[in-house]
């Protein structure tokens, strides 16, 4: 009961403006329908507007009207592939509470290239998950049903007020990499890096019967960074597009680990990399470092990867062509390759093209300028014990039973299909783990690679879709975060100071 009332006290400091930093607004910029008549665009956009408006179209909660959202969005449509990328910058439930939850969504919508035919494409960075490999441990330097593993749920607060102890000042942001190309347009890059995040790790159980109890939280920890970096490269020769994905998990620089509670009081031990502490005093020279060593806590990340065809069913599977939907299959050397079911190949994401990583050894170099390189170890998982963690993935289910709207009214067959597969995560065609077994809190570098095979047109910027999916997806996150906070604060409404008449929102644009 004790530790439930630590996440209590953590989540509803996030959603109260007394226990939060004070932090600056993201700017904002407007987003217009000509915009898409373009070939490209790269903005931040407050979305709480086109979410309330979508929601009140469609029937949906409404969003209050005191809340922002700033979304990072970029948009490339080129030769007939269009590419929408969304990153979450920050929320608000008041004009000066401002929160940083991580989320990021890439959705490719595309001609195939051999039978022309639409093929839709989502994939999706769910969490940094940590663990710890048991003596029932099923795959080594993987995490599994039968490690200790821990959930990080990221945020951004100031800490000082809720224990008046040794926490640090928090300031958490994020900065945008802007879309850039080359001259001949077949080169794009663009990015999102956040920066000193802070995460609760919450012990959970990956099983189908068994879901994450965030009563438990087992540590609190903060990063320098997390940064996600894309390049899309189109080749029309070879009817392929590919994206790379570079991104970082900065160094951890401190760690709580919680013990129980004296009374109101928590108890905890302080790591960083000068020693361990508690309530200002010094208790050993052991450096956050070592104690991630010494319990052989590792990291992983887990993305999720779906796909819909208008006319036919599509399956993934490894190199060897084993069927990873739902499966556990190693791919740390190889590729995860979707299928239409007449054999048409419409995306590949490969590991084998680069299966190590960086390891940058605060200790041994504090500039960080060399790294060690170290073998990581992908494999698909069973779905269901991910699918049916509703604490874990609840801003993801919600976001994804919006998503299929986006198609309803262009094209209904697509739009079954988006409806029956992206909506319902237990038929995602993977669900993947990419792991760092030598980790002990430093710096990670790496870069999965996306293959999609499409067929090239020499026609302008077609500006329908791209509209859809913009606002289908970006009011499908926000709406998502809106019910997971109403549903934290016992399904009410929060009670803010107003701000003055605002403006009713316009509805988004009829297509």
């Amino acid at each position: 009961m004790r530790s439930r009332s630590l996440l209590g006290v953590l989540l509803t400091a996030c959603l109260v403006t007394a226990f939060i930093a004070i932090l600056p607004p993201v700017s904002a910029d407007n987003l217009v329908k000509t915009d898409f008549q373009k070939e490209s665009f790269s903005k931040t956009v407050d979305y709480f507007d086109y979410a309330r408006a979508w929601a009140l179209l469609h029937g949906l909660p409404v969003p209050s009207n005191h809340w922002h959202a700033y979304v990072y969005m970029t948009y490339i449509n080129k030769m007939g592939l269009k590419i929408l990328y969304t990153g979450l910058r920050n929320i608000s439930l008041a004009n000066q509470a401002y929160l940083t939850i991580p989320m990021q969504t890439l959705l490719m919508h595309f001609k195939t290239g051999t039978s022309n035919r639409d093929a839709l494409v989502s994939s999706s960075f769910l969490m940094v998950m940590g663990f710890n490999d048991t003596t029932q441990s099923i795959y080594t330097d993987s995490p599994d049903r039968n490690d200790t593993l821990w959930a990080s749920f990221s945020f951004g607060l100031n800490l000082n007020q809720l224990f008046n102890s040794t926490f640090p000042a928090f300031n958490s942001k994020s900065e945008v990499f802007p879309l850039t190309s080359s001259e001949d347009g077949l080169v794009w890059k663009w990015g999102m890096k956040y920066t000193n995040l802070t995460a609760l790790w919450i012990t959970t159980h990956i099983t189908e019967g068994n879901e994450t109890n965030p009563s438990r939280p087992w540590g609190l920890a903060m990063y320098d960074e997390l940064t996600f970096n894309y390049t899309l490269t189109i080749d029309p020769d070879t009817h392929t597009a590919t994206i790379h994905q570079d991104y970082a998990i900065g160094r951890m620089r401190n760690l709580w680990i919680f013990g129980g509670w004296l009374l109101f009081i928590p108890i905890y031990n302080h790591y960083n990399s000068t020693g361990c502490y508690a309530y200002g005093k010094q208790l050993s020279n052991q450096t956050i470092y070592d104690f991630l060593q010494e319990h052989n806590v590792k990291m992983s990340i887990v993305n999720f990867q779906t796909s819909v065809m208008i006319d036919r069913t599509t399956y993934s599977t490894s190199a060897s062509g084993q069927n990873v939907t739902g499966k556990e299959v190693f791919v740390s050397n190889s590729s995860i390759s979707t299928y239409a079911d007449d054999g048409e190949k419409i995306f590949d994401a490969a590991f084998g093209t680069k299966n190590t990583y960086n390891l940058f050894n605060y200790t041994a170099d504090p500039t960080e300028s060399t790294y060690q390189t170290y073998n990581a170890s992908t494999r698909t998982t069973e779905i269901s014990g991910y699918a049916k963690n509703r604490d874990l993935f609840g801003a993801h289910r919600k976001f994804s039973q919006y998503l299929p709207l986006i198609l309803a009214n262009m094209y209904p067959n697509l739009y079954q299909k988006a409806k029956e597969n992206i909506a319902n995560m237990t038929k995602a065609d993977c669900l993947y783990l990419i792991s760092y077994p030598n980790y002990s809190g430093y710096r990670i570098e790496h870069d999965p690679v996306y293959t999609i095979y499409f067929a090239p047109t020499t026609g302008g910027p077609n500006s329908t879709l791209g509209t859809l999916i913009v606002l289908g997806i970006v009011a499908g996150i926000i709406i998502a975060i809106s019910a997971v906070i109403l549903k934290r604060k016992g399904s009410k409404k929060p009670s803010l100071p107003p701000t003055g008449q605002s403006t009713p929102p316009s509805p988004p644009p009829t297509i």
